[in-house]
Formats: C-alpha cells, sequence, structure tokens
C-alpha cells in the first residue's frame, strides 16, 4: 500500500514501512542521528552493511531522514518524530477512508466497534475527543 503526502513544502513519503525500515526506523527515533557504521555495529550478525546503507538511503529518498556529510560518512536523522509521522499516516488513512466511501456513518460505526471490543477506556476516551472538539467549533461559530 503507497501512501503519498506533502507537508511543510518538501515531498515525504507516508507509506507503510517494510519490516527493515521499521526497525531501522525505530532505532533512529530512539537513538537520534546515526551513522550506517552504528548501526552495522548492532545489527552486523544479521544484516550485511551494504543493506542497512542502502535501506537508510531509501528512507532518506522517500523524505523519512535528512543526513549530512561529514568526511566520507553520512549521518542520518529522523525527519518527524515517531508519533509525528504515526499521527500523519493515521490523518491520512482516516481521509482516504471517509473520502473513499459513500457512507462515512459505516466508517465511523466500525471504529467505535472496533474501539470497544478492545478497550473501554478508550472508548471513554474517544467519547471526551468528541466533547472537546464540539466545544472547540462552538467557540469558532
Amino acid at each position: 500500500m503507497w501512501l503519498k503526502k506533502n507537508f511543510a513544502g518538501k515531498r515525504a513519503s507516508l507509506e507503510q514501512l517494510g519490516a527493515l525500515e521499521t526497525e531501522i526506523m525505530d532505532r533512529i527515533w530512539k537513538g537520534g542521528e546515526v551513522a550506517v557504521r552504528d548501526l552495522h555495529d548492532d545489527l552486523s550478525g544479521r544484516l550485511a552493511y551494504t543493506t542497512i546503507m542502502t535501506t537508510l538511503d531509501r528512507l532518506y529518498k522517500k523524505g523519512l531522514l535528512s543526513r549530512r556529510k561529514e568526511g566520507k560518512a553520512f549521518f542520518y536523522r529522523a525527519v518527524l518524530s515517531e508519533q509525528q509521522y504515526q499521527e500523519r499516516v493515521a490523518q491520512h488513512l482516516f481521509g482516504m477512508v471517509l473520502k473513499g466511501t459513500g457512507d462515512s456513518q459505516v466508517v465511523l460505526s466500525r471504529f467505535v466497534d472496533a474501539i470497544s471490543e478492545t478497550d473501554r477506556q478508550m472508548l471513554d476516551q474517544l467519547d471526551e475527543l468528541v466533547k472537546a472538539k464540539r466545544r472547540a467549533l462552538r467557540r469558532t461559530e
């Protein structure tokens, strides 16, 4: 599934990440700036240096990482925090689902069903968010 979106004047991919991309992004989100060598030291038992280098370069080209060159090495840093990335993917997915169906009631109903099946406390949180959004909308009228 490919999900593309523009933000902050820069094209960045909000696609579903593969297993290796996810693992590398998780390490970058936890550790901050990294070089290929740093990741290779952690993952050398499983992955070749060139595999890590190629994956980082792909994530950079997708707009998910920034990089700077120091000597011969590139140092990579996440463009978005993990939370920002998840929020934008969720926003994009909901936008696609709600615009792609003729009946948004079905989508919302299924969403509430899914929440209530897994966590009643989350359903209470959803109720509070809806109330807060209504209050905010009333203030702008």
